[in-house]
């Protein structure tokens, strides 16, 4: 059985300084979810825990998106 190899990689120029490598590459880590995904299973979550937690960050959105589709409060 071969496992693939799976990582972020960053492509950079010779004349890149390395801040900006690592400003990819931090970039790069975000956009995958890598360190979310790390804390997540850092700790075990109780199943209804994360229930809680996923019905709570919907209702948090449903609520969020209300708000923004609202009309202003009238200014009078």
């Amino acid at each position: 059985m071969m496992h693939k190899k799976r990582g972020i990689t960053v492509t950079i120029k010779d004349t890149e300084n390395i801040n900006v490598a690592l400003r990819k590459f931090k970039r790069k880590v975000e956009e995958a979810g890598t360190l979310d995904t790390l804390r997540s299973k850092e700790f075990y979550e109780k199943p209804t825990t994360k229930r809680k937690r996923k019905k709570s960050a919907a209702v948090n959105r449903h609520n969020k998106r209300l708000q923004k589709d609202s009309l202003p409060p009238k200014l009078y």
